[in-house]
């Protein structure tokens, strides 16, 4: 434990964009993801939308993984992953409101359990998972999610229960957008967005705009912008090697926090919790996390296509 002076290190964007059906969420993602890498082949979309993504394909010749129901945290996780070993530098889920809220998403999970509070033990790990998932990853990610008008039964002055409108919510878990860097939200048809949350500075308190690759290159800048830094959560580009059983005292948490997610399979993970006692505690929730998504298996048959079409 030692104080430091604070520096600003450059960092992998986590931007949400939310909006009601037809505002333009998907161009306005992948606009902003060609202003952060100016390639197309570097920009995957995690498509949850019957292949809506696939519309703007006169755009570019972006990637296109087409996610079927279920739509679990973990096939959510395991998409990512494939993006990440594929080299994409900025990944698009489109949309993030389906592991919520859509088929086989947590909401339906929580009801298959028995719809009970106590139940939400077993399903709340399983949605953080996902949402460290996004915090780790080694690419830049944009959410899009779905916004639905918020209503609440209230008593008036006269005594009466009545409907309350409360304009539009996210469709997703409270508190989603305090994980990210960025939240923009898409006012109308026209594709006017402003910012609910804004970390970099640049957007916050300003008049409504359009998404444009500039936009994009403004963030890029700004993520940029620091130091490295040498100690990133971030999953490394190549597996750690854990030190043999004689040496086990002296792998570090990183290396074995890394070893984690390069783990295959329950037994490899089990060698590795046997073989660090000392990291049960402070690594529980990785070991945990991990063995969750090793039992729910993506659907392999899952592939990248261009734009939609499959390879």
């Amino acid at each position: 434990m030692q104080l430091k002076q604070s520096q600003k290190q450059q960092v992998k964007l986590r931007l949400g964009l939310s909006g009601a059906s037809g505002f333009g969420k998907t161009y306005s993602a992948l606009l902003l993801a060609y202003g952060m890498t100016q390639d197309w082949s570097k920009i995957a979309v995690i498509d949850t939308e019957n292949s809506s993504s696939s519309l703007y394909s006169d755009l570019g010749n972006y990637n296109v993984l087409d996610l079927q129901a279920p739509y679990s945290p973990e096939r959510y996780i395991q998409a990512i992953e494939l993006c990440e070993k594929s080299n994409i530098s900025v990944v698009i889920i489109d949309s993030a409101s389906h592991e919520w809220s859509g088929t086989g998403g947590c909401l339906q999970i929580h009801e298959q359990l028995g719809g009970r509070f106590q139940d939400w033990a077993n399903v709340s790990p399983r949605h953080q998972a996902f949402i460290n998932k996004i915090l780790q990853s080694n690419c830049h990610i944009i959410t899009t999610t779905r916004r639905k008008i918020d209503y609440s039964l209230d008593i008036g002055l006269n005594g009466r229960t009545q409907v309350v409108k409360h304009g539009t919510k996210e469709i997703t878990r409270d508190g989603f957008e305090y994980e990210l860097t960025i939240n923009f939200e898409l006012m109308n048809e026209n594709h006017l967005v402003k910012a609910s949350k804004d970390r970099t500075g640049l957007f916050m308190n300003k008049p409504e705009f359009k998404i444009t690759p500039e936009t994009g290159r403004l963030i890029l800048e700004w993520c940029n912008s620091g130091i490295k830094s040498d100690n990133s959560s971030a999953i490394r580009d190549t597996p750690i090697e854990i030190p043999q059983q004689s040496q086990q005292f002296e792998a570090t948490e990183e290396e074995v926090y890394n070893a984690i997610q390069d783990s295959n399979s329950i037994a490899e993970l089990l060698a590795l919790y046997k073989q660090f006692p000392q990291y049960h505690i402070s690594l529980k929730p990785d070991f945990e996390a991990r063995k969750t998504i090793l039992i729910h298996i993506i659907n392999p048959n899952n592939q990248f296509s261009r734009n939609g079409h499959q390879k």
